[in-house]
């Protein structure tokens, strides 16, 4: 077995490499200097990667799986070290860190055992007028996969799309955040340890450009996450090579509460959801309509809950700074925009956005039009507001151009309303659950984007379908021949009109 590994740096090249700073945005401190990987640097990994993925998949689904599941032992006997990492790169409490390490440890687990049960060989019918042939489908992996994740989850979120692939049999180049290039390295040189033999898991770090190269580096898929923006140009760019992309970019989710919901537990969620990592979830809740019946009591126990909740860098802080500085502008505005048009903020208002933190803000009677309602915010935010029933709450739920997530209380018609929200997850009578869940796809439609990671369909996001007809027998009327006769085709007619020509 012949192992590929990269030529070392001589000193002058490591000299002549541009950097970067990886910086801890509660203090500005130097967490770690990373290298602006260029496009010929991309193009090198992706070459490596191309190579790496022959071998990879020849390990098959049992060689994977091992390796896969040693890696989630590495994780999991690490996890504060990494906890610690994601805790100065993001500026996030410990705890939140932990929450989603675990979560993405969980979902190595399910992608690594159950690759072979979603992708492998499977028959299917092949139908009385090809009863000749056996027809199999099954899986093959797409080859190289490029990732470029968002720095709010740098663990949980890429972990969606780079353990999913490499389940399938792809190998993988990933360029994460450059706010935190630390935690995807980390992840690469991790599982380096546990797969030593080739680069299958490599990491690319730098700026748009960096990410940019990569699209056009010649990779079989991009997954990507982050603003519609930026994911436009993504496609934009992987469109000049009919690259496949999957993206995920964000969302405006509402949070419905019924009149039978469960109203302290419905308001304890809508603050969670709102105002966890500090806002900065793709997933979180922004947007809350509650019915008249129990408005007034929701948003007092949202008032109450909000106010007991602090952002800061000690340990009594229950979320952490704003990690993109140039988001801060952003909230301040959309609070601004909400109060002059008549909104009214319960908890904190435009003095809660500071220099480095945002304090939870509780905003109602915001009109339907404002920016605090139609834009994504990503701060620790909430609008509320009532309506007469669900239905209304649905109508102005679904009048949005994001899709992604959703969360419905009610004790007799949760699942009902949540069949009704357009979006491509909800959660009943809790928020966020379904990230948990690894065996539900995590994904949306509309401005938020399209494909699926996690689940059986995040497996086969990373794969492509392949055909088999196989003949058993001889048919009785051959059909693929030019020696075809006037007899077999009157005979054919007879035979799909009994099948096929009944009225109904």
């Amino acid at each position: 077995m012949t192992s590929v590994k990269a030529e070392p740096e001589t000193t002058a090249e490591q000299a002549a490499r541009e950097t970067f700073d990886s910086l801890d945005p509660a203090t500005d401190e130097v967490v770690g200097t990373y290298p602006v990987h260029t496009a010929d640097d991309v193009a090198t990994a992706v070459e490596r990667a191309r190579a790496a993925s022959s071998w990879w998949a020849g390990l098959g689904f049992a060689g994977r799986e091992e390796r896969l599941q040693r890696w989630k032992g590495v994780l999991t006997r690490r996890s504060a070290q990494l906890a610690e990492l994601v805790h100065a790169e993001t500026g996030k409490p410990h705890g939140d860190a932990m929450l989603e390490i675990v979560l993405a440890i969980d979902h190595t687990a399910w992608a690594a055992k159950h690759a072979r049960k979603v992708l492998g060989p499977k028959r299917r019918a092949a139908g009385l007028l090809m009863a000749n042939q056996a027809a199999i489908v099954e899986y093959q992996p797409l080859g190289v996969v490029g990732v470029i994740g968002p720095w709010n989850y740098p663990v949980f979120t890429p972990m969606g799309s780079i353990v999913y692939a490499l389940a399938a049999g792809n190998a993988v180049v990933f360029k994460p955040s450059e706010l935190t290039p630390g935690v995807g390295k980390w992840l690469a040189d991790t599982f380096a340890e546990v797969v030593p033999e080739h680069p299958v898991f490599q990491v690319v770090t730098g700026f748009g450009e960096t990410g940019a190269a990569l699209c056009r580096a010649g990779v079989d898929k991009l997954a990507f996450t982050g603003s519609p923006a930026t994911g436009k140009k993504i496609m934009a760019a992987c469109a000049e090579t009919l690259t496949q992309v999957l993206i995920e970019a964000g969302g405006k989710d509402a949070l419905l509460v019924d009149s039978d919901a469960d109203v302290p537990a419905a308001a304890d969620a809508a603050v969670w959801g709102g105002m966890s990592n500090a806002g900065q979830t793709c997933v979180g809740v922004e947007r809350v309509y509650v019915h008249e019946r129990v408005y007034d009591d929701f948003v007092k126990k949202v008032v109450d809950v909000a106010s007991s909740v602090r952002a800061g860098s000690d340990a009594e802080a229950k979320f952490g700074p704003i990690t993109m500085p140039a988001q801060l502008e952003i909230i301040r505005r959309h609070i601004a925009d909400a109060l002059s048009r008549g909104g009214r903020a319960l908890v904190g208002g435009e003095d809660a956005v500071g220099d480095r933190y945002v304090q939870p803000t509780v905003l109602v009677d915001v009109p339907e039009d404002s920016a605090a309602v139609r834009e994504e915010t990503f701060g620790p935010t909430l609008t509320i507001a009532k309506v007469r029933d669900m239905d209304e709450a649905i109508a102005k739920a679904n009048d949005s151009r994001y899709g992604l997530a959703s969360a419905v209380f009610s004790k007799s018609r949760g699942v009902e309303l949540a069949r009704r929200l357009r979006s491509g997850m909800t959660s009943v009578n809790g928020v966020i659950s379904f990230a948990g869940i690894p065996s539900l796809p995590f994904g949306g439609i509309g401005d938020s984007g399209f494909g699926r990671i996690h689940g059986p369909e995040g497996l086969r996001e990373f794969a492509r379908a392949k055909a088999i007809a196989k003949q058993r027998f001889k048919p009785p009327l051959l059909l693929t021949t030019f020696s075809r006769t006037a007899k077999t085709d009157a005979t054919v007619a007879k035979l799909i009109t009994v099948l096929h020509g009944k009225r109904r």
